[in-house]
């Protein structure tokens, strides 16, 4: 087997390809991403050993979380259901993620009104460098802190920052692992989707 489908599209690329289609698709594609990781593997594509795995709570209902805000009062995810919520995770030792929270902020100016809810995650075991990135990072959104990382356990999260998107029924839809301009604007594409349903 050479690789190469008649066209010269490589299996490999056609693959990843399928992949990134599927992520973009949402929960209902997730034995869509699991073919198309098989895919993958089967071409003996040397990118397939370190291919994403799949997300286990896309599709899934959000777990309820109750978390102290940096500044402000307690939040309850529980108490936004009919919302777009977003949830990132961060740690203040993350350059990246000071990026993507002022990115976060400016679609949360854009879409408030369309029913749009951000919260920030902050990971840090130290809750005082917390607070402090959190005052810091000036975003129009609540920062609340997990030191003990309960959340981030209960959101399996591998990578910071790492950004979920949650439907108006509270069920986890789409997962960005990391901040780039790329990400950025599939995470737009993804909340628009989502934000019009």
């Amino acid at each position: 087997m050479s690789g190469q489908r008649p066209n010269g599209l490589a299996w490999c690329d056609v693959a990843e390809r399928c992949i990134a289609l599927a992520w973009s698709a949402g929960s209902p594609a997730g034995a869509a991403l699991r073919l198309c990781l098989v895919a993958l593997a089967l071409t003996g594509c040397p990118r397939s050993q370190a291919a994403e795995p799949p997300y286990a709570l896309l599709g899934r209902a959000a777990p309820d979380f109750a978390l102290h805000a940096a500044a402000g009062d307690t939040v309850r995810l529980s108490e936004h259901r009919g919302d777009v919520v977003v949830v990132s995770f961060w740690s203040s030792r993350c350059t990246p993620c000071r990026t993507q929270l002022a990115a976060l902020n400016r679609s949360l100016a854009t879409y408030r009104s369309a029913g749009l809810s951000i919260y920030g995650v902050g990971v840090d075991d130290d809750p005082a460098q917390a607070r402090d990135f959190a005052h810091s990072a000036a975003v129009d959104f609540a920062l609340l802190l997990d030191p003990a990382k309960s959340v981030s356990r209960n959101y399996q999260v591998d990578n910071l920052p790492m950004t979920v998107l949650i439907d108006r029924n509270g069920t986890v839809r789409h997962v960005l692992r990391d901040y780039s301009a790329a990400s950025d604007a599939l995470y737009l594409q993804q909340l628009r989707a989502l934000l019009n349903e």
